[in-house]
C-alpha cells in the first residue's frame, strides 16, 4: 500500500483544505496523475499519486483541514483496474438465504453503483468548487455540453437566475438553505473560503502591526495618453502585446525606488534589509479576492516585457493556475483601483513590505495651467500607503512626487533605464 501525503507547500504554508477529491474509492490511478485539489492561503495546489494502482481509501474529507505530511489517501499499487469493481462474494460461495432479501445478487450491486454514478454529475473541477462555494446542487445545473458536463460557465449562469423564495423546513423535507434570523428577514450564509479568510486575517494583521498612513498626489495623465496613442499600433506589432499604463507605472516606480530605498526595503526585528532587486506585485482580482502575483526584475525588462509579463500572471490568476512562487518575494506592489471606477482610496500594505502604490480612475477635470488658462486635463489620484516605521514622511512624499514626475513626463523612464 501507498501513501498519498500532503506535501511540503512553501516556508510558510504548514496547512490547506481538501477542496475535492478527484478521484473516489476504487478508482484506478496512474503514476502522477492527479487526485485531490489542496486550498491553501494563496493558491489551489493539485495532489499526485506517486504510485499507479487503485485508490483503496480516503483519510480526509472534502472541507477537512490537513497539515504538511498528513496522510490524506491510501492506493494499492498491486491492485488493477480489473479489482476496482465493487467487491462481492463469488457467487458459488454465497451462503443460502432464508429469503429473497437477505443477500444482494451482483446485478443489484451494480445497478446501485450506476445510480450512485448518475446522482454525481460529469463536472470540471472549477465548476465544482465553484458550486461549493456558492452552495449549489451541480445535479440542479442546466448544460449544454453534449456529453452533459457541468462547466464554470453553467454554474455561473444559474447562479445569476433569480431565485425562488425558498419555504420554510417541514419535517418531511431538508432544512432550507436560506435561514431566517428574523421574521420576514431572509439571509443566507456562506462559509468564507480558506483564501478569503486568511486575506480578511493578514490585512487586520497589517494594520495592527504597521504604522500605515497614506500620502496622495495627482497625475496629469495628458502626455501618456498621447504617447500611447501614437505608439500603440506599432508597439503591438512588435510585441504582440498592448501597452497599457501598468508598465509606465511599473517603470516609474522602479525608478523612485532606487531614488527612495528605504521604500523598497523590509523590516526584520532590529534590522532594516534594504533590497537591491525590483519584483514588483501586481494586484489582480480574482473571484476569490485579490492575489498579488510578482513581476521579477522589473528594472531589467523593458515596457514590453513588463506588459507581457503582467498579462501572464494575471491570467493564470484568473484561472486559478498561480503556484506559492508566482506569489513569494515582491518588495513593493501597485494596485489600481481605478479599473472598477475608484476615484480615491487608503491601499492596505502587503505582507512585510513597507509601500504600496494605489492607482485610481482617469478622470476629466479642469486644471489650471497659469493664473490665467484652464484646461480639462485626464487627471488620476494616486496614493502610496507607507509604513511610518520604516518610513519618514519626507522620503514618502518625494517618492511619490518622483512618480508624478515622470508619469507626466514619459520620455524621461527611458533615460531612468
Amino acid at each position: 500500500m501507498a501513501e498519498i501525503k500532503v506535501p511540503e507547500l512553501a516556508e510558510s504554508i504548514m496547512e490547506g483544505t481538501i477542496a475535492q477529491w478527484l478521484k473516489k474509492p476504487g478508482d484506478s490511478v496512474e503514476k502522477g496523475e492527479y487526485i485531490v485539489e489542496l486550498e491553501t492561503d494563496k493558491v489551489n495546489v493539485e495532489i499526485i499519486s506517486e504510485e499507479a494502482g487503485v485508490l483503496k481509501e480516503l483519510k480526509a474529507e472534502e472541507g477537512e483541514t490537513v497539515n504538511v505530511g498528513d496522510v490524506i489517501a491510501i492506493v494499492d499499487e498491486n491492485a488493477s483496474a480489473d479489482d476496482a469493481a465493487p467487491e462481492a462474494t463469488p457467487k458459488q460461495e454465497q451462503p443460502k438465504a432464508e429469503n429473497a432479501d437477505a443477500v444482494q445478487p451482483a446485478t443489484q450491486q451494480e445497478e446501485k453503483h450506476e445510480a450512485e454514478s448518475k446522482e454525481r454529475p460529469i463536472a470540471s473541477p472549477a465548476a465544482r468548487k465553484l458550486a461549493r462555494e456558492k452552495g449549489i446542487d451541480l445535479t440542479e445545473v442546466p448544460t449544454v455540453d453534449p456529453l452533459g458536463r457541468v462547466r464554470k460557465q453553467d454554474v455561473e449562469v444559474y447562479s445569476n437566475q433569480p431565485k425562488q423564495p425558498v419555504s420554510a423546513p417541514t419535517s418531511q423535507g431538508k432544512p432550507a438553505a436560506t435561514v431566517q434570523d428574523q421574521p420576514g428577514k431572509p439571509v443566507e450564509r456562506v462559509r468564507l473560503s480558506r483564501r478569503r479568510q486568511t486575506i480578511a486575517k493578514r490585512l487586520v494583521e497589517v494594520q495592527q502591526t504597521a504604522a500605515m498612513l497614506t500620502t496622495f498626489n495627482e497625475i496629469d495623465m495628458t502626455a501618456i495618453m498621447e504617447l500611447r496613442k501614437r505608439k500603440k499600433d506599432k508597439f503591438y506589432e512588435e510585441h504582440d502585446v498592448k501597452l497599457g499604463f501598468m508598465s509606465f507605472f511599473t517603470k516609474a516606480v522602479v525608478a523612485a525606488l532606487k531614488k527612495y530605498p528605504a521604500v523598497n526595503a523590509e523590516l526584520q526585528d532590529d534590522e532594516l534589509v534594504y533590497k537591491k532587486y525590483y519584483d514588483i506585485g501586481v494586484a489582480v482580482s480574482t473571484e476569490e479576492g485579490l492575489v498579488v502575483p510578482v513581476i521579477r526584475d522589473c528594472d531589467r525588462k523593458n515596457f514590453a516585457e513588463i506588459e507581457d509579463d503582467i498579462l501572464k500572471v494575471a491570467k493564470k490568476a484568473r484561472d486559478n493556475k498561480l503556484a506559492l512562487s508566482d506569489l513569494q518575494g515582491g518588495t513593493f506592489t501597485i494596485t489600481n483601483g481605478g479599473v472598477f471606477g475608484s476615484l480615491l482610496s487608503t491601499p492596505i500594505l502587503n505582507g512585510n513590505q513597507v509601500g504600496i502604490l494605489g492607482m485610481h480612475t482617469i478622470q476629466t477635470r479642469p486644471v489650471a495651467i497659469d493664473a490665467e488658462r484652464m484646461e480639462n486635463r485626464p487627471m488620476m489620484y494616486v496614493a502610496l500607503s507607507y509604513d511610518h516605521r520604516v518610513i519618514d514622511g519626507k522620503e514618502a512624499v518625494g517618492f511619490l512626487v518622483t512618480v508624478k514626475k515622470l508619469l507626466e513626463n514619459p520620455e524621461d523612464l527611458l533615460l531612468e533605464g
